[in-house]
């Protein structure tokens, strides 16, 4: 068998513990991992959110994940134009993917290649879009002069 090449590809905005989880368990089942950063442009396309913090600044702190071999900033929503780049043989994602349509398409697609779709458990506990709320709320209260909440 040769080297098995992952690839994991997020925001990675607001960098989380969920995040940590799925580098963690992608390279445990790989060689070599690869870690796809969704450009700003990509997240203002793909998922309508502005990123809190900017491509540049979220790759280098991916980069610096000790599991983590190499970094692809990812600017088509397409993720066979990744593999075309990057020639992975493992595509990691959390399993709210699992069973969704677009999860189905990428298993057809890349079942196609020879890539094997491998579904991590999702942290439900935290998430982005949790952080992402909660920062909306403290900027409102500090916005209107209302007391900070308190958790």
């Amino acid at each position: 068998m040769g080297t098995r090449i992952g690839y994991a590809a997020g925001a990675f905005d607001l960098f989380h513990v969920g995040h940590l989880n799925i580098l963690r368990h992608a390279k445990q089942h790989c060689d070599v991992l690869i870690a796809g950063v969704v450009s700003d442009e990509m997240l203002r396309q793909v998922k309508g959110v502005d990123p809190v913090i900017p491509t540049a600044e979220r790759a280098e702190i991916v980069r610096h994940i000790s599991f983590v071999d190499d970094v692809y900033i990812e600017t088509q929503p397409d993720k066979m134009s990744a593999w075309e780049q990057l020639h992975f043989t493992h595509f990691f994602k959390g399993d709210d993917w699992r069973g969704t349509q677009k999860g189905l398409r990428l298993e057809r697609e890349f079942a196609a290649i020879g890539v094997e779709v491998v579904y991590f458990p999702y942290t439900v506990h935290t998430s982005s879009t949790a952080l992402r709320r909660a920062l909306d709320l403290i900027t409102a209260d500090a916005d209107s002069g209302a007391p900070a909440v308190s958790h």
